[in-house]
């Protein structure tokens, strides 16, 4: 096996191990509401979501604020609403001012530049859109955690909810079993099933019961309680997070939305080409026996 061969296994190997893994230890991930990514209004309010409640601690310095015109904001729209800097200018990068060693002291590590998460996201369990979707809708408060925040689909994440007094503050409960010592002599394991509950103002309690049976297996599962005290009701809370995922999905790939008209046209041009070149092909060869 050449060198090429190997990286091409190895290579597969590992993207179809990432997606596995994705699928089957991750949490389960909701479906993103894709007409939200050419619902231009959805998109603007998605702006101002990233601006408001992400600009401060997360960059995206691989999108510049005149990029908007795209979804329909002037520049004097995007001057006076979205450029917080007083001395910035629409072509400047979406940077922040917060330095790297202050987030890194305040959260235990930098965070990440979300210039492309959308497109970083994505995995066998779904798109980087469904992640994101699902990621800022599953906060719960955990008083263990220094932020005072936990959440299933990033488990210890060190981010907290930026976004609690819209959607409020719930608590959550994970049921895990566990196999514990070696097998009977009757074929049979023995399992150990941990519930731990969070309540809605973080406080943590812990049970453990032993289980014995034949049909018994390892598992993990998480169950979200309610929002309560928020803003929103749970639908607007949905649909505003709808809106800041469909932002962040255009902000990966600004120029989707034009890939997709342009290949309308050039489908078009290729069907109609294709008429013609079989016409004349026919015409070429009508004489030849």
């Amino acid at each position: 096996m050449n060198l090429v061969t190997r990286i091409l296994v190895a290579l597969a190997a590992s993207l179809t191990f990432g997606a596995a893994s994705a699928a089957e230890a991750g949490y389960p991930l909701d479906p993103f509401p894709t007409h939200k990514l050419t619902d231009e209004p959805s998109l603007q309010n998605g702006a101002k979501l990233f601006v408001n409640y992400c600009l401060n601690c997360h960059s995206a310095n691989l999108m510049r604020y005149n990029r908007l015109r795209d979804i329909g904001l002037t520049d004097e729209q995007i001057r006076e609403y979205l450029v917080l800097d007083p001395n910035g200018k629409v072509g400047d990068l979406m940077k922040i001012a917060m330095r790297p060693a202050d987030s890194k002291a305040w959260f235990g590590t930098t965070p990440p530049d979300l210039s492309v998460t959308a497109r970083a996201r994505s995995s066998g369990a779904g798109s980087g859109a469904d992640w994101i979707y699902t990621y800022l809708r599953s906060y719960f408060r955990d008083d263990t955690r220094p932020t005072g925040w936990n959440n299933p689909v990033f488990e210890g994440v060190g981010m907290p909810n930026v976004l609690w007094e819209l959607q409020g503050m719930r608590g959550a409960t994970l049921e895990e079993v566990k196999e514990v010592g070696e097998p009977s002599s009757n074929g049979g394991s023995s399992f150990v099933k941990t519930t731990v509950v969070f309540d809605p103002s973080g406080a943590r309690t812990e049970t453990t019961e032993k289980l014995d049976g034949h049909n018994l297996h390892p598992s993990r599962h998480w169950t979200l309680g309610n929002a309560q005290g928020g803003k929103m009701s749970q639908a607007e809370f949905d649909d505003t997070v709808a809106d800041l995922t469909a932002f962040l999905a255009y902000m990966s790939d600004p120029t989707a939305r034009t890939r997709v008209r342009l290949g309308v046209w050039v489908l078009l041009f290729l069907g109609v080409f294709t008429v013609f070149a079989w016409m004349l092909n026919r015409e070429y060869w009508k004489d030849v026996k």
